[in-house]
């Protein structure tokens, strides 16, 4: 994913990859009677006047190609009638301009895009509506995301309506349209190695940007005074960029799911929650720890942290091959559920048993998100938390039990290579009816979990999660 010089190349195996994953989309489509299939990079956005945010590539796209220069566009050609020796994979993208290279750097062109990174047939991105046209005719179905982007949708219309007008001639068009990530959102869901393992150098990498925070903190400190360590460490081992906006959250703050890193001041005995990691080739980490920076937890901070991250153990032990999505919420939440009621924060006459608790959801007063969420090449990956009523033309097998009839379908099961995230917390605002101690508090632990046969690897667990560890590394500082 980094800027490609004129000697740029993938190597053998990655490439490999890529014409594997490819392939696979090709064979669903033929085995679902053939089509076309169209897939672009994402456009180029603008910040302001003339100048643009820092690119980045669309995923389905990326997941596909390797390719990231924007301008791009992706055809895989599943034909039925095609010819033995017709191109099936075709890469659309900028010609070679060496005026243009000046102010923006190197670019491939077709001819270098198709010889490095193996496609069948490249052309100039200009050529899109001289070649779409011919290749959509005597396509049974269109492969599309349609709705994803206004502009395109109005050329593959364009396109559509050409082929139609020369009917005469004896052209058919697409009479299908198939969502093309529906096939994408399976294949994603499962990595490969090549995947598990730049996730988890980005872990590294984002464990190390934690542990620099954790290290050089001190009272007094403004929010964005940590983030900017964040991401000096993210840029300074080589990630491309935040895989998200980080949360960098002091006191109060911490109650806020998604406040970003302000001008809030860390004032001794206040917790900081700092939810951020970076994206690295193309691949995201995603890692929350909260700690006290002063270095030393209250009697009530720890009171509540230790019940946020028995809730964690309760749904990291719950992951395994089988187990449904949704098991691992659950486990979480039984603990979040008891520990509201021993602390006072649910008052027990009122709300009744555990049991109780979560069947009202009482719990969401401190408890409103989901313990996990797919993690990949986006930090809430694609991929369906439930069973949907529909094929998944042989690419994964069984995807778990489930029944077509019922009110709400069943939830998938995990599978060794699926990627998600454990993080249950809890978030108590000043109110009348909440202990006072606990007031403001807002605590969440998050790491990541790739899914084995034996359980899970967590790949983030590099970064100290318990009280102990917390407040050695922090000593150091």
């Amino acid at each position: 994913m980094n800027s490609p010089t004129a000697s740029a190349a993938i190597p053998t195996a990655t490439l490999e990859i890529y014409r594997q994953r490819r392939a696979r989309v090709l064979e669903a489509m033929r085995a679902a009677g053939g089509g076309i299939a169209l897939i672009p990079t994402a456009p180029t956005r603008t910040r302001n006047r003339d100048s643009e945010h820092p690119y980045r590539h669309d995923s389905y796209f990326y997941y596909l190609t390797g390719f990231n220069e924007p301008e791009a566009f992706l055809v895989l050609n599943a034909n039925p009638n095609l010819a033995h020796d017709a191109p099936a994979s075709l890469l659309f993208c900028r010609t070679k301009d060496e005026a243009r290279e000046i102010w923006e750097g190197f670019h491939y062109g077709p001819a270098a895009a198709r010889e490095i990174f193996g496609f069948d047939a490249a052309y100039s991105i200009d050529e899109l509506d001289e070649h779409l046209p011919q290749l959509m005719h005597g396509a049974q179905a269109l492969y599309y995301a349609l709705g994803t982007c206004r502009k395109l949708d109005t050329q593959v219309r364009s396109w559509l309506k050409t082929v139609r007008a020369q009917s005469r001639n004896s052209a058919t068009a697409p009479r299908q349209l198939h969502d093309v990530t529906s096939i994408l959102n399976e294949m994603r869901l499962l990595k490969d190695e090549h995947e598990l393992n730049i996730m988890r150098r980005a872990a590294r990498i984002s464990v190390d940007a934690h542990k620099r925070v954790l290290q050089m903190c001190r009272p007094g400190m403004y929010e964005y005074e940590l983030e900017a360590e964040l991401l000096h460490e993210f840029r300074r081992q080589g990630a491309q960029a935040p895989a998200y906006n980080s949360i960098v959250a002091a006191g109060a703050h911490a109650c806020i799911l998604h406040y970003p890193a302000g001008y809030g001041r860390a004032h001794n005995g206040d917790l900081v929650l700092i939810d951020a990691a970076c994206e690295l080739d193309g691949y995201a980490a995603d890692i929350t720890r909260t700690f006290p920076i002063s270095g030393h937890f209250s009697a009530p901070q720890r009171e509540l942290y230790e019940i946020v991250l028995a809730a964690q153990q309760a749904a990291v032990s719950a992951i395994g091959v089988g187990v449904p999505f949704n098991e691992p919420h659950m486990a979480a939440v039984r603990v979040l559920a008891q520990g509201m009621l021993d602390t006072g924060l649910l008052n027990a006459n009122q709300h009744g048993s555990v049991e109780d608790v979560i069947e009202k959801n009482a719990y969401k007063r401190f408890y409103m998100h989901g313990t996990s969420h797919w993690l990949g090449m986006d930090v809430h990956d694609c991929g369906d938390y439930r069973l949907r009523p529909t094929s998944n033309h042989g690419l994964l097998g069984d995807l778990g039990a489930g029944s077509k009839t019922e009110a709400e379908p069943a939830w998938r099961n995990l599978a060794a290579n699926m990627v998600l995230t454990i993080e249950p917390g809890l978030y108590v605002r000043a109110a009348e009816d909440v202990p006072e101690k606990y007031w403001n508090l807002g605590i969440r632990i998050e790491d990541d979990a790739i899914v084995t046969t034996q359980g899970c690897e967590l790949i983030t667990r590099d970064l100290p999660v318990s009280i102990e560890e917390i407040e050695a590394l922090m000593r150091g500082n």
